[in-house]
């Protein structure tokens, strides 16, 4: 499979008619600043597979850093440049695909290696799977990454008096499509949960993919309720509960477990960033990790 277009590929998207009562009505679509593919090299799960991220031109790129944050829209092209750009004003985001909702195998951003490949993540020797947490199938939702977010370890968390672990902010992506591995979508944010692993502030963003055909639904963690019930509460419990078949105690939460709004989840989003352009701009403490 190596070196060919997968199911990540980003198209262009230009403007599409939607209807509403009496008239065609233009709508905004996104588009990312460029097109990816991907290559893996060894064999899926084994220690030595990696899946690194190409530009259109063939340029191997970081999915951490190279990526944006923010999506572009077609009509941005010819914004001059001293206007504001709409696609910062938009709660619209692009996402990293680590892991497709129902598989096992806990893959990641190599953030330590060079160009941040995804790989699976290995403890003790051992490749880590996640397990069933009944009823449920792996992972049960498309879980990733945002690309240039980055959870400060030297930044301690006004409200849950923790530090972050040092990763790019985690996404659980609620649509019905279940996505590749390597993908990059757009996602809106929904809400947020405040879990805390292993003493470590660990973000989750609860998002939707702006293709989903019914994400026009979703505009804030009420409409998941709404919509979805149950989804939030088994969320919950399966990122309570995924690490004890392996022996470890069940991780907690701030906010006695209660999920926060779309406003929140925004700000959250937006601070990650900030420490993210303070790692690259070498204003903080990276570490081991490299770009």
């Amino acid at each position: 499979m190596s070196g060919v277009w997968r199911g990540g590929l980003l198209r262009l998207q230009r403007a599409a008619l939607v209807f509403s009562p009496g008239r065609p009505v233009a709508c905004r679509r996104w588009l990312s600043m460029n097109r990816y593919s991907t290559e893996e090299r060894g064999r899926p799960n084994t220690a030595e597979y990696r899946l690194y991220f190409k530009t259109e031109d063939g340029k191997f790129i970081s999915p951490f850093h190279d990526i944006p944050l923010y999506p572009r829209t077609d009509e941005d092209q010819d914004v001059p440049a001293k206007k504001p750009k709409s696609y910062l004003s938009k709660n619209i985001f692009n996402m990293v695909v680590e892991v497709p909702r129902w598989t096992n195998a806990k893959m990641e951003i190599a953030t330590k290696e060079p160009l941040n490949p995804i790989k699976q993540d290995i403890k003790k020797g051992k490749l880590r799977y996640v397990s069933n947490i009944f009823p449920h199938k792996g992972y049960i939702w498309n879980y990733g990454a945002l690309p240039q977010t980055w959870e400060d370890p030297n930044h301690k968390d006004k409200d849950m008096k923790c530090c972050g672990d040092n990763d790019p902010i985690d996404v659980c992506e609620i649509g019905s499509k279940v996505c590749s591995r390597g993908e990059v979508i757009q996602v809106k944010p929904l809400g947020v949960l405040a879990l805390i692993d292993e003493g470590e502030m660990d973000w989750k963003i609860i998002a939707i993919n702006i293709e989903d055909p019914e994400a026009d639904k979703f505009n804030d963690i009420d409409d998941v309720k709404k919509y979805k019930p149950g989804y939030l509460e088994a969320t919950v419990e399966w990122l309570k509960t995924y690490k004890v078949p392996d022996g470890k105690p069940e991780n907690q939460f701030g906010f006695n477990g209660q999920l926060k709004d779309q406003a929140f989840a925004i700000e959250i989003i937006k601070e990650t960033h900030e420490f993210w352009q303070n790692m690259v701009r070498k204003k903080t403490d990276c570490g081991d990790i490299v770009w």
